[in-house]
């Protein structure tokens, strides 16, 4: 005790003020730092939270950006098929409609060169009425005998419209 009092301490207030010192610092332990570390630690895990929900969102955020392009991918297929299914369809029909124009051409050149023919086989049959007569006047004023008509008919054809109808055949066929 000689060492404090030397220096002018007194020992009963020093046992004093470490007791209250130690007093204090339970108290203030019991009640104020807890307080304060159980609020510190609360701060804590929300800010862990927080973090973790702010990382979550963006795992969210990354997928539903994935999602978002996979199904623009999807949806640019499947344009493009639709644009390739019109296309053919657009191809096929214009075929269709091609050959269809085609074999309508065709039927009427067809019913064309059907109705020249008969064009002119009427004008072939006609020719060869005229001729006949035209025959038959010529002969029967080159006779000059009465003759009935069937038997006129008969000789014309038989003599004359044979070598006539035979020179106007070949310059027919040359034309075709």
């Amino acid at each position: 005790m000689a060492f404090f009092g030397a220096f002018g301490v007194d020992v009963f207030k020093l046992a004093f003020q470490i007791i209250n010192f130690l007093l204090i610092l339970y108290l203030l332990n019991r009640f104020l730092f807890k307080r304060v570390l159980t609020l510190l630690d609360e701060r804590q895990e929300r800010i862990s939270k927080g973090l973790e929900d702010a990382e979550a969102a963006a795992r969210d955020r990354e997928l539903a950006r994935a999602e978002r392009e996979a199904a623009l991918d999807e949806a640019r297929k499947e344009a493009q098929a639709m644009v390739a299914r019109a296309t053919k369809i657009a191809e096929d029909s214009r075929v269709e409609i091609v050959a269809a124009a085609r074999a309508e051409a065709e039927k009427v050149a067809a019913k064309a060169t059907e109705e020249i023919t008969a064009e002119k086989q009427r004008a072939i049959t006609e020719l060869r009425s005229q001729v006949a007569d035209l025959a038959l006047d010529a002969a029967g004023r080159l006779v000059r005998s009465e003759m009935n008509a069937p038997t006129q008919r008969r000789l014309v054809e038989e003599f004359l419209v044979e070598e006539f109808l035979a020179e106007v055949s070949p310059s027919d066929k040359e034309r075709s």
